[in-house]
């Protein structure tokens, strides 16, 4: 996301250019990392914090919620406070968050510190964009935007590998003290560098109650879909209170966003058909791949044993094809349909997800990187294609507030893809445990002879033999549940296709505003 109205600073060059766009650079990615650094280290946290690894996922879906809202108020605060004041703010604000994160003595402290931590990272990543797009000369956008691109997409690869390696080396707290000493340095060097470069500030009226409202039915929301399965959904008076808070909050919040002269949020956006089909699927696409993603390495730590560092590499993949295909994507793009590329990334998805549906309780690692690898190519033909048809034929004085709620309908749906896809596979978990218990009838001869291998071969006795047998029910229930999410995963990602489709071809090239809010 762009401000519009930018002065006209001259480009940076030399050395003076390249130290600018590491710093901004660096910060963002920090941004990044920090939304899947911590996906490896979740059974560990639970486990030392003394909560369920259920509650402990949590920590990755306040930050995403915090996030979310934060977001659209990046245009405001921009103008407020000027680009480079807000970006160093900001960077800062997340370094002390960062600092509370890792000193956390329980899981409530914990969370109100990832909130905050993603509050404050909110304008993090469209002012990195900003920033590095005023330091390259116009000619050289796209070129800037490529390395920017590589720096967001670098984050899958090092998240989790980093994750788990200082888990298991260390302590999870220090997942959250790296940040320190780079986020003090990035501010430091932003601050040199840029000082001399802000915009212009000027005083705007904030809309309280629509940011209230906001805060308000997301927050509900993503507590409603986080604490269902502990309080048996709807049986429980909590969850029907969230619900109603939700539902009401969201319809006062339309009702208002739409009269309101300075909303935070312009829902008449949903008017033009583009942003409407290109918001909506790269929204629920979004939501399947975090929390997918989310989950992968929470079965290999729980079911398959794998260290907390194992199951990072063996996630790390992710981005390698994502990383590779950023700059082909920059040439690629300007010269294609949009919407093409956009149904290809989909259909990769797809196939990807059909693969893992063929996991089995004793796969070997190679079996689980061979389609993480692969989910690089749809990865790096997914953020740009799409952004360009959501921001194709925008006035460019709306052109901040379109990626900013795509961006906010983007971060949003991965936290409650996050929520959603830990339930779908506790529920699916607990029917197949359920199917595969019925097999275990003293009149079933299967069922007797297991028990005697047991009795016989390992010399357990008759209660030992039980529970060896629950635990390996368990397992292979959890792995079926697990199959039952990736099958539907692929074929949500093929369904939502034709909402690419109801929209319009969008201009050649696009806009650099476009590609700017890409990631």
């Amino acid at each position: 996301m762009t401000t519009s109205n930018q002065p006209a600073h001259p480009p940076l060059t030399g050395a003076t250019l390249a130290l600018g766009s590491f710093v901004v650079g660096l910060a963002g990615f920090m941004t990044v990392l920090d939304s899947s650094i911590a996906n490896v280290a979740i059974p560990t946290i639970s486990g030392n914090l003394g909560v369920s690894v259920d509650e402990g996922t949590w920590v990755i879906t306040v930050f995403a919620a915090a996030n979310s809202v934060s977001i659209p108020l990046t245009g405001w605060l921009t103008q407020r406070l000027g680009q480079v004041r807000l970006f160093v703010g900001s960077i800062l604000l997340f370094t002390f968050a960062s600092w509370l994160c890792g000193i956390a003595p329980s899981l409530p402290v914990l969370l109100a510190a990832r909130v905050l931590q993603g509050a404050v990272a909110g304008p993090l990543i469209p002012m990195s964009q900003a920033l590095l797009l005023s330091s390259w000369p116009k000619a050289k956008s796209s070129l800037a935007l490529s390395l920017f691109s590589m720096i967001v997409v670098t984050g899958p690869i090092i998240g989790p590998s980093l994750g788990g390696w200082v888990t298991d080396s260390y302590s999870w707290s220090w997942i959250f003290y790296i940040n320190i000493p780079v986020g003090l340095f990035a501010a430091a060097m932003v601050w040199i560098l840029y000082r001399h470069r802000d915009t212009p500030t000027r005083k705007l009226p904030v809309d309280i109650v629509g940011l209230g409202l906001l805060i308000v039915w997301v927050a509900s929301l993503q507590v409603m879909l986080d604490k269902g399965k502990d309080l048996d959904w709807f049986s429980s008076s909590t969850i029907v209170i969230l619900s109603i808070f939700a539902v009401v909050g969201l319809a006062f919040f339309i009702v208002w966003e739409l009269t309101e002269k300075n909303p935070v949020v312009d829902l008449t956006l949903f008017k033009d058909r583009n942003f409407l089909g290109g918001t909506i699927s790269i929204a629920i696409a979004y939501a399947i791949f975090f929390g997918t993603l989310v989950l992968l390495p929470q079965w290999m730590q729980e079911y398959l044993g794998y260290r907390a560092v194992d199951a990072g590499l063996a996630t790390a993949p992710l981005g390698i094809f994502a990383v590779i295909g950023a700059p082909i994507m920059g040439k690629i793009l300007p010269r294609s349909d949009a919407r093409i590329i956009g149904t290809l990334a989909f259909i990769g998805f797809a196939v990807v997800y059909y693969m893992r549906t063929f996991f089995y309780t004793d796969l070997s690692e190679g079996y689980i990187i061979l389609p993480t690898l692969l989910q690089g190519i749809p990865m790096a033909l997914f953020f740009a294609p799409l952004t360009v048809i959501i921001l194709s034929g925008q006035p460019p004085e709306k052109v901040p507030a379109a990626a900013g709620l795509s961006t906010f309908a983007r971060m949003f749906f991965g936290g409650i893809g996050t929520s959603l896809a830990g339930v779908v596979w506790n529920n699916r978990t607990i029917m197949h445990h359920e199917i595969l218990t019925q097999q275990s009838s003293p009149t079933n001869p299967a069922f007797i002879a297991q028990l005697d291998t047991y009795h016989s071969l390992l010399g357990l006795n008759s209660n030992a033999s039980y529970a060896l047998f629950d635990h390996t029910v368990q397992t292979q229930s959890a792995m079926l549940g697990l199959n039952d999410v990736f099958y539907g995963a692929a074929i949500i990602m093929i369904i939502i296709i034709p909402l690419i489709w109801i929209t319009k071809p969008g201009k050649a090239g696009g806009s650099s505003d476009a590609v700017a809010a890409a990631h």
